[in-house]
């Protein structure tokens, strides 16, 4: 749960209540959705009935998929009215696993009124965006804000970080670690470079205290007024233009800059499925397709600004009020890299920690990018084994 996901679950379960007279409960989750992955693997290794739905990442059903319901005679009337690409992340051998909740690919988010009192252009290379964050952080702290940073980011040793990390590997012409047809590319000159270029904002532009952020943490900076620029999921928004936030009315939203090649957002989004072992199969489906409807999400963008599965709402004149850079992230998550769960299939947990061990690695100082990643590379190569 990040910002107030929980809070609002919780009143979207009172409505399937009231609606329905079915009871449901939310249970906690770790803020780490590594943690979260392992404690999900725990539960459907047991096959315990406690949990009746699982919300997961957009990575994880072709992980899991033997231990979930098979969704697509229930969603066969209305299916349709998804986003195809993403229903197709969600299908596992002609089986619909999980159902999209809400999508999501990543944001700048910028000080639009320190930009304009500096005379600084929104960036649009990583590069510039280096040099646009230091040359107002010191302009700030030397008028005063000696708490002001240039940029704020998931620098923790998670998954948070395999998503960072990628983007700005994949926007330097890098890879995406592993390539779609399994061939391992990240020890490469160009992701070295993306690397190095990071590893230079811990303790310049950005906090050294980074290295243990994850997306609340960098928000809690952004949100107090302390950062020119955020790397940042679209939940973020809402709550920067909450009546307590410091940068309430003062920042905007922007595609990622890139390093050189085109800007490489990482695929993200969140699904409901329902557990094999689940003793409420009708009820769990009844509640996945309230929680997925158009009305619900329709809800969902207004409250948190999460982008709806459904490409209906993205036409929504409410919508489009409240979320007015809803309409131009369509193309931007569309477009977005994926991390490589597809060529590397059960074995993506361990690559995918493998890679953010060696981008923290790097971003702490402990080796030099091309050193960590030539070990990075041998490291893919025993997990790959024979295969994938």
């Amino acid at each position: 749960s990040v910002g107030k996901d929980a809070e609002y679950m919780r009143e979207e379960l009172e409505r399937f209540t009231a609606a329905t007279g079915h009871t449901a409960e939310v249970v906690a989750m770790p803020a780490s959705t590594t943690d979260q992955f392992a404690q999900y693997k725990t539960w459907l290794s047991a096959q315990t009935s406690d949990i009746d739905i699982y919300q997961v990442d957009v990575i994880w059903a072709p992980q899991i998929d033997s231990h979930l319901t098979d969704l697509k005679a229930a969603m066969a009337g209305e299916i349709g009215d998804f986003f195809p690409s993403i229903v197709e992340s969600q299908t596992v051998n002609d089986r619909l696993v999980a159902v999209p909740l809400f999508t999501d690919a990543p944001v700048l988010y910028y000080r639009k009124d320190l930009l304009e009192k500096h005379g600084k252009s929104v960036p649009t290379t990583w590069a510039e965006m280096t040099q646009t964050a230091k040359e107002v952080m010191d302009a700030e702290r030397a008028a005063g804000n000696d708490k002001m940073w240039g940029f704020v980011f998931q620098g923790n040793a998670y998954e948070g970080l395999t998503c960072d990390a990628l983007e700005w590997i994949k926007s330097h012409d890098g890879g995406q670690i592993v390539e779609p047809d399994g061939s391992i590319s990240v020890n490469n000159p160009n992701a070295a470079k993306a690397l190095e270029l990071a590893k230079s904002w811990v303790g310049g532009i950005s906090p050294p205290g980074v290295l243990s952020y994850q997306e609340e943490e960098a928000r809690g900076v952004w949100q107090t007024g302390n950062a020119v620029f955020m790397r940042n999921w679209p939940y973020a928004y809402s709550l920067g233009q909450g009546e307590d936030s410091a940068v309430r009315g003062k920042f905007d939203v922007a595609t990622l800059p890139h390093g050189g090649g085109k800007s490489a957002a990482t695929l993200g989004g969140w699904n409901l499925a329902v557990s094999k072992y689940s003793e409420n199969q009708e009820a769990a489906i009844e509640l996945v397709k309230f929680l997925t409807s158009h009305d619900a999400q329709k809800r969902r963008a207004l409250t948190l600004t999460q982008l709806p599965t459904r490409p209906a709402l993205y036409d929504d004149a409410d919508v489009a009020a409240v979320a007015p850079f809803f309409k131009g992230m369509v193309n931007t998550f569309l477009t977005a890299v994926s991390r490589p769960s597809a060529p590397t299939k059960r074995k993506y947990n361990e690559v995918s920690q493998a890679f953010w061990s060696a981008a923290h690695k790097t971003l702490s100082g402990d080796g030099s990018a091309a050193e960590n990643l030539a070990e990075l590379e041998n490291k893919l190569k025993r997990i790959r084994g024979r295969s994938w």
